[in-house]
């Protein structure tokens, strides 16, 4: 790479993008890499401070950043995820190729991070994301590098399968048990109902039963057969997850046939919830997520952290709750900025 002042530029071409910076109002490529500078250009370079410009040179065996981004954008990206255009000032963004939770290996991701000369930061995974959101970005940090370099680089990111991934979530049919004396008698209108179902709507799921359950582990037991038996394929429950006497939605969990609970996530709102597993058709599991009573004066509660991870297919067990402990307190924004926060992330 050699200098050239910028009034002797014409007729060269750029070897890198010039970036343009008007605080406030805008920050962009003025021009691009590749471009030859002609007579009008001086002043606007000038303009931007440049009074010599790049001529690149390109030593054997070293990439220009932008190559070198290709391969490591190709390396980094799994099962749907895709580049999200082209290379600009030697960085790359990459982005959701379809809905699904955002699954980032966070140690393949350090090892990649950790010699220099390239990075990538991406958004905290374990989390829905839409089609099309931007969830990484990686670039070479110098404008030219070793092409060996890039390579290990990249063989990290590919020994993982391409530590970013967007796992697609089902459809699930939701059976929902809502519990308590007080609701099941019509003594207080249910709110929690509602909630559930605008939530599994939103990710494109159906309810295909709703019902409510007195405090009798017995009924709330029935009331469970009933919903497997009405097709359901993922179970929602709501109430009596605490310490009171007339708390026994767990026990009725357990008469169902639940072989395997757990009570209680390192997260709040929602530390008092429950997860279980009953013996579903052809060797399959149905999920059981039992959501305590924050669920109905918290806009974001536990329910809305689960509940995308479940219908990815992931098998929730305990220390999947205990590593929602860091990040796991919400701040209670307001707005409320949530999934584009700590909370849930672990």
């Amino acid at each position: 790479m050699k200098t050239v002042s910028v009034m002797e530029a014409v007729g060269h071409v750029l070897a890198h993008d010039i970036t343009e910076i008007k605080p406030g109002v805008c920050k962009g490529r003025a021009f691009r890499k590749g471009h030859m500078v002609r007579p009008e250009d001086v002043e606007r370079l000038r303009d931007l401070g440049k009074e010599n410009l790049f001529v690149l040179e390109l030593q054997p065996g070293h990439l220009h950043e932008d190559d070198a981004v290709y391969l490591l954008a190709d390396a980094l990206r799994g099962p749907g995820v895709e580049p999200a255009g082209e290379p600009r000032e030697g960085k790359i963004n990459l982005k959701a190729s379809w809905a699904g939770v955002l699954r980032v290996n966070r140690e393949a991701l350090f090892r990649f991070n950790l010699p220099g000369d390239v990075m990538c930061a991406t958004i905290a995974g374990d989390r829905f994301v839409p089609a099309g959101k931007i969830v990484a970005g990686t670039r070479a940090v110098p404008l030219t590098i070793p092409k060996s370099r890039v390579e290990e680089a990249a063989a990290i990111a590919r020994e993982s399968g391409g530590f970013l991934r967007i796992d697609p979530m089902r459809e699930a049919k939701i059976g929902v048990i809502i519990t308590g004396n007080e609701v099941h008698s019509g003594r207080i209108e249910d709110a929690f109902a509602p909630i559930v179902r605008g939530k599994a709507e939103a990710l494109s799921c159906e309810i295909v039963s709703s019902a409510t359950a007195p405090d009798d582990a017995d009924a709330i037991s029935g009331e469970i057969r009933k919903a497997i038996d009405a097709g359901a394929d993922l179970l929602v429950t709501s109430g009596g997850m605490s310490v009171d006497p007339d708390d026994v939605t767990r026990e009725g969990i357990r008469r169902a046939g639940a072989r395997e609970i757990v009570h209680g996530a390192a997260i709040l709102p929602g530390s008092v919830f429950a997860i279980a597993y009953f013996p579903g058709p052809n060797g399959t599991e149905i999920p059981l997520l039992g959501i305590p009573a924050c669920g109905i004066y918290h806009k974001v509660t536990v329910f809305d952290v689960i509940l995308p991870r479940v219908l990815a297919g992931e098998r929730i067990g305990r220390e999947h709750l205990a590593a929602l402990g860091h990040g796991g307190l919400c701040e209670d924004c307001h707005p409320c900025i949530f999934p584009a926060c700590p909370y849930g992330k672990g």
